[in-house]
């Protein structure tokens, strides 16, 4: 079981929050430890597990731009970037906003990590698994309650 506090998902804003997470972060790539920091942010949205932004000073990994940009309209325009550890490549693996919009300006310089693409991400010692959906940035525990968004049928909720 997991110290995280019990959140429902579905209490989560729309448009998002977002929150200092009171949690160490740690994400491992390539047998390597990538990322970790004590400095996290997290994106809170209706229905959605919660995305982490780690500092860029708090990230080890090699990381290069990718092809693709995104808009969301709360954040602004996001870029992508491939990430290299220990010998392995995850390709367009994370994604951060070099001009976010004012309400989430506390996002520049923070970078967000797909954990699909990662050996492992972890919140606190709690080891998180991906949320549903290739699109989604999410990190499940088991603190969450509620509908996390992202399997078939639940996209566009």
């Amino acid at each position: 079981m997991t110290d995280l506090l019990i959140e429902d998902v579905q209490s989560y804003p729309r448009p998002p929050a977002l929150r200092a997470v009171q949690a160490p972060i740690r994400i491992v790539l390539g047998g390597e430890v990538v990322a970790q920091t004590s400095a996290a942010l997290a994106i809170l949205e209706t229905h959605h597990a919660p995305t982490y932004y780690i500092p860029r000073a708090d990230i080890m990994a090699e990381l290069s731009p990718a092809d693709g940009r995104s808009f969301c309209e709360w954040k602004g325009r996001a870029r992508y970037w491939n990430v290299t550890a220990g010998g392995t490549i995850a390709p367009r693996a994370a994604w951060d906003y070099p001009e976010p919009t004012e309400t989430f300006a506390a996002l520049k310089d923070h970078l967000a990590f797909y954990a699909a693409q990662m050996d492992a991400c972890f919140v606190g010692e709690e080891q998180a698994y991906p949320q549903a959906g290739g699109f989604y940035g999410g990190w499940v525990t088991s603190n969450l309650r509620g509908v996390v968004k992202g399997k078939p049928g639940t996209e566009h909720w």
